[in-house]
């Protein structure tokens, strides 16, 4: 009798590392305790997210980033790169949001999605974005520094102002600028993303919140291989 016939979907890669389980995965998210009183799992998605980063831009690589911010798909869209766990809070006091993500994949993918990350200050580094609706918004990328965790780290800091200088629409300008720092690090064949984005300034201590992620995300793997 002949074996039963699996599609090509569902059979294991052998160029892809033994994933995270589950249980691994949330053992290295990160926390409202970890942010301080004011954050709190999330209620929904900002208000700000549609406004502002559902949008197009002319150059393909700010295209991307922009689909970047808004999806919080940085590493793909696939069964293969979907997050192994995710968390979301809200700070009550700021309205400030963060996403935070472990996904398992290719370290060496990995790495070519961080070094694109490395090259956005300078491709992206001012252009304008448009959305379906609206008027035309006038974005910024800068990079951002990191603590010194995992094995390869980049950030950079997105700034969503108010109406691009060469809209002509003559709308009203944002009342604020919308902050969004990006973060990504990887620890071998794993790796952390993360967003927290605000009307206001961002803190520091929940950019920087990557770096806790990364202490945990490493014991949970110690642990995963203790185990076997």
């Amino acid at each position: 009798m002949s074996p039963t016939a699996q599609s090509p979907a569902a059979l294991p890669s052998s160029g892809l590392p033994p994933a995270l389980t589950r249980g691994q995965a949330r053992a290295a998210l990160i926390t409202a305790a970890d942010l301080g009183e004011a954050w709190e799992p999330t209620r929904g998605a900002a208000t700000w997210r549609d406004e502002l980063l559902k949008a197009t831009a002319d150059r393909p690589d700010c295209r991307r980033l922009l689909d970047v911010l808004y999806t919080e798909d940085l590493f793909g869209s696939d069964a293969a790169t979907a997050p192994r766990a995710t968390a979301a809070l809200d700070d009550t006091e700021d309205g400030a949001q963060l996403h935070y993500r472990v996904t398992s994949y290719r370290a060496a993918d990995l790495d070519r999605t961080l070094a694109w990350l490395g090259t956005l200050p300078d491709t992206c580094g001012h252009f304008t974005a448009r959305p379906a609706r609206g008027t035309a918004r006038d974005v910024r990328v800068t990079g951002l520094a990191l603590p010194e965790a995992g094995d390869d780290r980049r950030g950079l800091r997105v700034t969503v102002g108010g109406t691009a200088p060469d809209d002509g629409s003559g709308g009203d300008a944002l009342d604020g600028t919308l902050t969004v720092d990006l973060v990504a690090v990887r620890l071998g064949d794993d790796a952390i993303s993360l967003t927290n984005g605000t009307l206001g300034e961002p803190t520091d201590d929940a950019t920087r919140a990557s770096d806790i992620g990364t202490g945990r995300l490493a014991e949970a793997r110690r642990q995963g291989r203790a185990q076997v």
